[in-house]
């Protein structure tokens, strides 16, 4: 299934770039945008499944555009797409509602994959950055009023909880636990339904913020 994407960066030969490599490789872009402000028109003229989309950028930035598009249900999926490890900014937009956090210098093929997880559900965040990310969260920033109780959960919830923690995806889970994807992405949404989270960025930040996971 073809992916649509709306692409927004305030470089014109980074967009032309990322067009060209994307299109070649079957994903379908619909429309570009130079800031936030005219990315929220572009997308509601068509409709995407994913934006792509910078931090930095006049007029309107990403963290804000990202903030106004997830606000509103049934809103396409944003991809933060950055120059900066350590951009603070993509951290705020991933808390604003963004769904994943990549490196403009990563592989294609990576950013190609990242594009289908989040349109499925997935959050995506560049491997080199999880574990900073996962830090700025905790250290010294009060965690989201969520109502957060891992005794909550079931085993099976946690340990799925550990997973996704880890960065794999349903599929990668289901393996590892030799259950259907289907049954991942149940447990996936009675987690988040248990502990008042609004996606699986936020579950990881649970996991790290309830000591699930080794921070060390």
């Amino acid at each position: 299934m073809s992916i649509r994407v709306v692409l927004v960066d305030d470089q014109d030969l980074v967009r032309t770039g990322l067009r060209m490599v994307l299109e070649a490789r079957g994903v379908e872009v619909v429309g570009e945008a130079a800031d936030g402000r005219t990315a929220l028109d572009v997308v509601r003229e068509t409709s995407p499944d994913v934006v792509v989309m910078d931090v930095r950028m006049p007029v309107m930035d990403g963290v804000a555009a990202t903030r106004e598009l997830c606000r509103h249900p049934g809103a396409p999926k944003v991809l933060i797409l950055t120059t900066f490890d350590l951009d603070e900014y993509a951290f705020d937009a991933l808390r604003g509602g963004a769904s994943g956090f990549l490196l403009k210098d990563g592989p294609v093929d990576e950013l190609v994959a990242a594009l289908g997880h989040v349109r499925d559900g997935d959050a995506v965040v560049a491997p080199s950055t999880t574990r900073r990310l996962v830090d700025h969260f905790t250290r010294g920033v009060p965690p989201p009023a969520t109502g957060k109780k891992l005794v909550d959960l079931t085993p099976r919830e946690l340990e799925v909880l550990r997973a996704i923690a880890s960065g794999l995806s349903n599929a990668e889970i289901g393996a590892a636990l030799e259950v259907s994807e289907v049954t991942v992405k149940a447990h996936v949404g009675r987690i988040l339904a248990k502990l008042g989270l609004r996606d699986r960025t936020q579950a990881v930040i649970a996991a790290y913020e309830n000591g699930l996971m080794d921070r060390s």
